[in-house]
């Protein structure tokens, strides 16, 4: 919890009573490795907060794969902005740890606390412009690039994630990612 409140205090002010109010409505969840936080043709029902772990967000192409589109770490939040049901799935890329809000607790939390829309505002602007610079590759790009770049944009996930979602995530095999970083060493 105490993760949570710091991520919130770097976007604007609460009062003891506006954190107590959000605690009460908090609840820590695990997910095992390969769980799904949200499915495909599912309205997200929660908020999440990674506390820890590595969530990805995946889907499936018209011919069956399985492409990783982002990885989500540590202290990121996760909520559907317009409560459709979802296209892609959050899966955990490792053991998670998360803090989660209901909707509708969600919802008080926000008509509760004043400030509390224009602190979310702040926060997905900021992870909005984070998304941009980390989605997937251009293909165009050559494999042993993508991967140069991927170790650059998430420099805490090559040793944490299976090669297999990092491949996915490139656009590669499993075979040719084992090449490029037996190669780079």
């Amino acid at each position: 919890m105490k993760e949570f409140i710091e991520y919130i205090l770097q976007y604007g002010n609460l009062n003891k009573q506006q954190i107590d109010l959000i605690t009460s409505k908090a609840k820590e969840i695990e997910l095992n490795k390969d769980d799904y936080f949200a499915e495909a043709g599912k309205v997200l029902k929660q908020v999440g907060f990674i506390i820890e772990g590595i969530l990805r967000i995946c889907y499936y192409n018209n011919k069956g794969e399985e492409i990783t589109k982002i990885f989500i770490e540590e202290n990121h939040l996760l909520f559907n902005l317009n409560n459709a049901p979802s296209t892609e799935y959050i899966q955990a890329a490792t053991d998670c740890k998360l803090l989660v809000f209901s909707n509708k607790d969600w919802k008080e939390i926000s008509e509760t606390i004043i400030d509390w829309e224009h602190i979310i505002q702040k926060i997905t602007n900021k992870s909005l412009a984070q998304k941009l610079e980390r989605v997937s590759p251009l293909v165009s790009q050559d494999a042993t690039t993508r991967y140069l770049e991927f170790m650059e944009k998430y420099p805490t996930l090559v040793n944490r994630i299976p090669l297999s979602y990092i491949a996915s995530y490139l656009g590669i095999t499993q075979q040719s990612l084992s090449r490029i970083r037996k190669n780079i060493r």
